[in-house]
């Protein structure tokens, strides 16, 4: 439920409807707007009088918040939310953000080297995996802490933000002491207690979808997040799984428009993981941008057939370049562009 106060609404008039709202029982999350604030109620059962609110001063109108989650809805929050990074990098503005880097951090070297090539090509955010979920539990499962320490060093020299994915609630506290963005990985978007834990982590969040989850499933798992607080929420299409083969997941691009039209999130597009080979990630890329994506997240390998994990979809940096030109021009032609480039001399 909603309590739209109206656009000359005092202080205090919008704190005594906190008071009443807790009064009742429930928890009352101001959302100051561009014309106005609103109050939200959280924790509503059904059975909220609201003849109680409309009386009070200030109030101009008590809506019923419709969808299942709540906060993470349009209703709740009309405008989009943006967030900006410690870097200067935008998520969820006028530009498209591009995150990059190899699927598993493999040594100090080789992630600061590929780092600083994507650095200069307009990525802003390094991924890279130090812990790695895998089907098999013989493949490669990552460095670990130690390569939290490769990643943070590559930030050092790049001025590149961080993301890279926590997989239980226990190492949450941990990727947050390196990383700029938590990672939730498609495995674990409805690991709830893991959820609830990045929400109380102070950094912004990363949630991938599910393989196999709904769009209405994608964005209550995002609820979790923010009923802890934390509104810095970055959600991203990465492919469900359908009876094909001939690509790893079906990247399901109509999820980006939904998205924004049901919610205030930024959404991003992963057509690494959405195609699972190489040659179709830049033209998958190319159409994410075009559906309206907030930015791309995309692997990338100085040398791909040597990859300890994903190798066949991950680019080659040419390749990388390539897909950089083209996005360019596609995201102009939507009244658009790509975040700035990071300047050089800063980050050194």
């Amino acid at each position: 439920m909603l309590v739209v106060m109206k656009h000359n609404a005092s202080d205090e008039q919008i704190s005594g409807v906190v008071r009443a709202i807790k009064g009742m029982g429930y928890d009352a999350r101001p959302i100051p707007g561009g014309q106005r604030t609103a109050v939200g109620l959280i924790g509503n059962d059904g059975g909220v009088d609201a003849a109680r609110l409309e009386g009070l001063e200030g109030v101009l109108e008590v809506i019923a918040v419709t969808h299942a989650y709540k906060q993470v809805s349009r209703e709740w929050k009309e405008e989009d939310t943006v967030i900006t990074l410690p870097n200067g990098t935008v998520v969820g503005g006028s530009d498209v953000v591009i995150m990059a880097g190899p699927c598993a951090v493999e040594g100090e070297r080789p992630i600061i080297e590929v780092a600083h090539q994507l650095r200069e090509m307009g990525a802003t955010v390094l991924r890279g995996g130090a812990f790695k979920p895998r089907s098999s539990p013989y493949s490669f499962q990552g460095l670990g802490e130690e390569g939290l320490r490769y990643l943070a060093r590559a930030r050092e020299e790049t001025g590149m933000m961080i993301v890279t994915e926590a997989l239980d609630s226990e190492g949450v506290d941990l990727v947050a002491e390196y990383a700029d963005i938590i990672q939730i990985g498609a495995r674990n978007m409805q690991n709830y207690p893991l959820l609830r834990r990045a929400g109380r982590a102070g950094k912004p969040v990363l949630l991938k979808r599910g393989m196999a989850a709904t769009i209405e499933e994608f964005l209550l798992a995002a609820e979790y997040v923010l009923a802890e607080g934390n509104h810095d929420v970055i959600l991203c299409e990465r492919g469900v799984r359908s009876f094909d083969r001939h690509t790893r997941n079906l990247l399901d691009l109509a999820a980006i428009p939904v998205v924004h039209s049901l919610s205030h999130l930024p959404i991003i597009a992963d057509p690494s993981h959405g195609t699972g080979l190489r040659s179709k990630v830049i033209p998958m890329a190319r159409a994410a941008v075009a559906a309206g994506a907030d930015g791309l997240m995309i692997e990338v390998h100085q040398d791909p057939p040597q990859a300890m994990s994903d190798g066949a979809q991950s680019l080659y940096p040419h390749q990388f370049q390539q897909m950089m030109d083209q996005i360019h021009v596609i995201a102009r032609a939507i009244g658009r562009d790509v975040v700035s480039p990071l300047e050089a001399v800063a980050a050194d």
